[in-house]
């Protein structure tokens, strides 16, 4: 009789992406442009996430191979890594165009580079060379998500070679929970709708239910809950993150789901959902996004508003959404005029002197 083993250490890897930028800038450009064929390499740089990878760019002033000739060719190289990557042109106003972004995660090794062989047409950049490059300079943007693998091991290397270790299963075990409403013990109410859930795991994942169900309230009493002021959808999205910790479909919902995040003490999915909705961030909502980053203190997704209200300040100035923020959230306002003057004065002012050493 063959005997089941039985794996004596188990593994868990979950993939997270991080976010870093780099400006590179290249001053006597015209000059390289007309007379070197090489690549140009910028300084080594790192992502912060580890000190060992080391990023570097690459533009080639006349392409990367005769197809490109006519071309600027950027690219970025090194580390062995997945990401995804995006360049940009920061223009004479801090504005960044001429935007192209990978259409996947692409794997970095030693030596090794991807980029646009394509990425900008000389002739287009010469056309534009007051704004493109202005005092003679080209400044490359380059953003990049970055897939980084974390592994949890719970037994110090124990393992016997040979053992197949399954993964963690704990999300979906407890999502299953959730979809099925196994062994429930509350009752969730939500636009006449009854939920059943677990209070041990409401209170484990949102200090709002823990000090509800810690209290002498009357929904611990009666082990019954009502849910006010959430629609069906946005509440299965936040126990879906509550139960399993994965991110929920945030399409169209976004704003309504960081609401809810925010009451709830969900500090994670609120750093998601401000993410969403950085994404989505446009001439037309950027008002609304910034109103609602300051009601629900949402201070990456502020910051992020600003800037991007402070880059197109005309044209969001334009909108019924600016003008009603600016009756309604004068505060707001008055915020915004500071990031403008503020950036206005970063371009006007002259560098600081800098002082003879005696």
């Amino acid at each position: 009789m063959t005997e089941d083993r039985v794996a004596e250490s188990w593994g868990y890897t979950e993939i997270s992406v991080q976010k870093f930028s780099y400006s590179w800038t290249i001053s006597n450009f015209r000059f390289l442009l007309q007379e070197i064929g090489e690549a140009i390499k910028s300084p080594t740089f790192s992502s912060g996430s580890s000190d060992n990878d080391k990023w570097c760019l690459k533009v080639w002033t006349n392409g990367i191979d005769e197809d490109s000739k006519d071309y600027l060719s950027v690219h970025l190289t090194l580390s062995p890594v997945w990401a995804r990557f995006q360049f940009s042109i920061r223009s004479g106003d801090r504005e960044k165009t001429n935007g192209m972004i990978s259409p996947r995660f692409f794997k970095f090794t030693p030596n090794q580079h991807w980029g646009f062989k394509k990425f900008i047409h000389r002739d287009l950049l010469l056309s534009l060379e007051s704004w493109l490059l202005p005092d003679n300079e080209l400044t490359v943007f380059c953003d990049v998500d970055l897939a980084v693998q974390d592994s949890l091991i719970n037994s110090e290397d124990s393992t016997v070679p040979g053992f197949l270790v399954p993964r963690c299963t704990m999300a979906d075990d407890l999502g299953q929970l959730w979809e099925n409403s196994l062994f429930t013990d509350c009752i969730l109410v939500v636009a006449g709708q009854d939920f059943g859930a677990h209070k041990a795991i409401l209170a484990a994942r949102s200090p709002v239910f823990r000090a509800m169900f810690e209290n002498d309230m009357e929904e611990s009493r009666k082990k019954r809950v009502e849910i006010l002021d959430l629609e069906p959808q946005v509440f299965k999205a936040m126990m879906e993150f509550i139960y399993t910790g994965k991110a929920p479909d945030l399409h169209s919902m976004a704003n309504a789901v960081l609401a809810a995040a925010d009451k709830y003490g969900l500090e994670r999915l609120k750093v998601l959902c401000e993410d969403a909705l950085c994404r989505d961030l446009s001439v037309e909502n950027a008002a609304h996004t910034l109103f609602l980053a300051d009601l629900h203190g949402a201070g990456q997704l502020k910051t992020k508003a600003l800037d991007f209200i402070t880059a197109h300040a005309s044209e969001v100035s334009e909108t019924s959404s600016w003008k009603k923020m600016v009756g309604s959230h004068p505060h707001l306002l008055a915020e915004a005029f500071s990031s403008l003057a503020s950036a206005h004065r970063s371009l006007l002012e002259p560098p600081p002197k800098r002082f003879k050493q005696s």
